[in-house]
This record gives C-alpha cells, structure tokens and sequence, in this order.
C-alpha cells in the first residue's frame, strides 16, 4: 500500500494506492465504519465493471448502501442531472451522516463531488477513481464541478473528500484511447514539475500505457498525487500557485467547448493544449527541450482536429477561461522541462499563429 497524504488548511486526507484494493474488504472497512449510509454514484458503464462490486464490499462493511448512475460521458457534468441526483437522494432520505462515493472517471469524480459538496450544503466524500487520469489528477484536490454551455467548470467548488482510494489493476478495463487521455495528465505532471518523470516517460511510456507492470503504474501514479498533494497544499483554492497545473488547459478546454464536448477526451484536448502552451514558451524554453516534449506527446496518437474548428472559435471559447483575469487572459508556459510559469498579456496575433500553425494545420474533414 503506497499512501500520500494531502494537507490543506481545512482537511487532511490519505491518497492510498494499491493493486487489488477494491477487493479488499479489510481496507474497506477501516475507510467506511465511521458512517451509517453510503451512495456510490457512477456512470452506466462503470457500474457494469464495478458498481456492484463496490456495494457488495460496502455492505458487507454494515453500511446502507444505494447505487445511482449517470450517462456516460462529458454532457452528465450539467445541472439537469445534479437535480436528477438531487431528487435520488431525498427521496431515499440521505441523511448528512452518509457519505457519497464517486466511482468513476473525472466526470463522474467532478459530478459526485459537486453533489457532495452542495446536498444538505454538504456531506462526506470518498474519491474511487477509475480512470488514469483520474486517478492522477482529478480525483486529487478538491476541484468539484459541472459544465455549462458557455464554458467547462464554471460551476463548482473546491471541496475536499476524507479519502481517495485508487487501485490501479481497474486500469486494465480501459480502452488504450483512455489509457493515452490519462498519460496526457502524467506527461503535464512530468512537464510542469518533475524532469525525472518526464525522463521516466520518455523511456517507458508505453509499458505505462500497457499496464505491463502494474507496480511501476502504482509508482508512477503515486509520483504524480505527491506532485499535486505538494501544490494544493499550498494554494487550495487556486489564488496563485496551483493554476500551474492548468497547464494545457487553456487551450484544452477552449477545444472541448468548441467541439460541443463530443469530440475529444479531456485529456486528448489538454495534449494540443499543451502543444500550443509549448510552442508560446519559445522566448523561454530551448529548442532541445522543446522538441523532446512535443515528440512525447506526438506519442499519444491524438485523433484530428475537426476541419470546422476555427481559431476565432477557439479564441471565443477562452474567453471563458476560469485563470481570465480582468486584465486578460493567464496563460501557463514552461521555462524548461520541471518548470512552469504564469504569464499574462500575450499578443493575440502570437496565440493566433500558434492556433493556427500548430493546433489547426491537423484539421481533417469530418
């Protein structure tokens, strides 16, 4: 059992990561016997996987356990559904002693957390992620949230869980395409942070992508919740710091909004983002590093740009951007690999020719 404890000015909580942990009732029981009700919350397709797995260990820990689910994808993060939950829970009068269970990927971790987070203004929250990118990123830190059509995350809150439990062995179910949307995350980590990641990525990526060691998968999850554990202890609620881990975002979001969420996994999108925030780092970053981190990404196999997709469009979408302040737009950019920094100001005809030369060159038709 690897454990990273996450210390912020409110709460403390243990990240704890182990191979065949969802199996394991004893873990279970030490996590969960302090409440009376649990409701896992997932989406339809985990729920096949793991939903009532997940209920049976709770139950045989003597909780009440209910099990609700949601479509599958980005359009469950809104507020049709949050009222759908919502109506779940009253009716099976869920009390504040109970504690929600967000089984899933980053929807379902942002959608569940939200739900927590703002149900009887607020109940406990256990993170069970099942995704990579999840499980590195953002099941970690408190970021709770859902969509609205204008922009992605503009409602939420920063709301801690008592817990994350992550047992990388579930990775095996996932796609490769969800596997490289996750190892995007890792790669922003190693880019941002921790060179000696980054170095770790470029020899063994694809036995991550494999899942051919899981105890290498565990490390490397684990180096990554230390990287973000050390940052949100800083700056829980993003003032400052903790918007360096937006790196790519920008961009990447700009690109899920403007592709109606149905194009791009997240982390498919924060990939070109991070190759458009790369190629406005060059007053900072040296050739070498450069080319070394956008070959890396190259590595992701990402899938094309929509032909449709226009930069006035992108633009548009990043005027939503949460990091936006009234002075203009904040971007995070590198000033070499381990390195990142925030920079204001940037003359749009710069970010312009980059959209266009890197991101929109890749158009296909549809």
């Amino acid at each position: 059992m690897k454990t990273v404890w996450v210390n912020t000015v409110n709460n403390d909580y243990p990240i704890e990561i182990a191979p065949h942990l969802m199996q394991n009732t004893a873990a279970f029981g030490q996590v969960f016997n302090r409440f009376a009700q649990a409701v896992v919350i997932t989406d339809e397709n985990v729920r096949k996987l793991y939903g009532r797995q997940l209920v049976n260990q709770l139950r045989q820990s003597g909780l009440q356990t209910e099990l609700l689910s949601v479509p599958p994808g980005e359009p469950s993060k809104s507020m049709n559904q949050v009222g759908k939950l919502f109506t779940r829970l009253i009716e099976r009068q869920i009390t504040r002693q109970a504690v929600i269970v967000a089984l899933g990927g980053g929807v379902v971790g942002d959608l569940a957390g939200f739900v927590a987070a703002t149900y009887l203004r607020g109940v406990n929250l256990i993170q069970v992620p099942t995704t990579l990118l999840a499980q590195v990123d953002s099941s970690v830190g408190g970021k709770v949230g859902i969509n609205h059509r204008l922009g992605k995350n503009l409602i939420g809150s920063f709301y801690q869980p008592q817990h994350v439990l992550i047992d990388p062995y579930v990775l095996q179910t996932l796609e490769m395409r969800e596997r490289r949307a996750g190892a995007a995350e890792v790669i922003k980590y190693g880019l941002i942070a921790d060179s000696g990641l980054f170095a770790q990525l470029e020899t063994s990526l694809e036995a991550l992508l494999d899942l051919t060691d899981i105890d290498f998968v565990a490390t490397v999850i684990e180096q990554c919740c230390h990287i973000k554990a050390d940052i949100v202890g800083q700056d829980e609620r993003e003032q400052s710091f903790r918007a360096l881990l937006n790196f790519g975002h920008t961009v990447g979001h700009a690109l899920e909004n403007a592709t109606q969420y149905r194009v791009f996994l997240h982390g498919e999108a924060v990939a070109y983002g991070m190759l458009a925030a790369l190629h406005l780092s060059i007053d900072s970053l040296c050739s070498t590093s450069l080319e070394r981190a956008i070959q890396l990404i190259r590595r992701l196999s990402l899938p094309p740009i929509p032909q449709s997709i226009t930069v006035d469009q992108l633009l548009s979408a990043m005027q939503q951007d949460k990091k936006r302040r009234p002075s203009g737009q904040t971007w995070i950019l590198l000033k070499t690999i381990g390195s990142a920094f925030m920079s204001e100001n940037l003359p749009e005809i710069r970010v312009r020719q980059v959209l266009n030369d890197v991101l929109l060159a890749r158009r296909v038709k549809k």
